[in-house]
């Protein structure tokens, strides 16, 4: 018969205090669909699924998720999306101040995404 295991006592760090009572921000908040979906579209952009087209569009979306929070992300790919909607429907995705801002820090996000890919040389 296994003999019982005493509980390990907690770290201090780990105990509650007055400063670990407040909340932190999350440094990850993107579900993961959202990671399934970008990299799903990822990949098709790229030429098709393969294992190293994989890899690299799983560091694409992990580096516009550490720019980003998925509140942002989701309302700028909205934006993006939308933008070129005619009309005054479209009016709504084009003229707000943060359309402009978030549909800038999506496309900063994607560019410094890039350094995922390889540089290939020219033909």
């Amino acid at each position: 018969m296994a003999e019982p295991v005493a509980a390990k006592p907690k770290a201090a760090s780990a105990q509650k205090g007055p400063e670990s009572s407040k909340a932190l921000p999350l440094v990850n908040d993107f579900p993961t669909q959202a990671r399934v979906e970008s990299v799903m579209q990822c990949m098709a952009e790229h030429g098709g699924s393969n294992l190293d087209n994989m890899y690299h569009c799983v560091c694409a979306i992990d580096k516009i998720a550490n720019r980003m929070s998925f509140k942002d992300y989701s309302e700028s790919l909205t934006f993006t999306y939308m933008f070129d909607t005619p009309g005054d429907k479209g009016g709504e995705f084009r003229d707000p101040p943060q359309s402009k801002i978030l549909r800038d820090r999506l496309k900063a996000a994607k560019e410094e995404s890039q350094t995922c890919f390889p540089k290939l040389p020219a033909p």
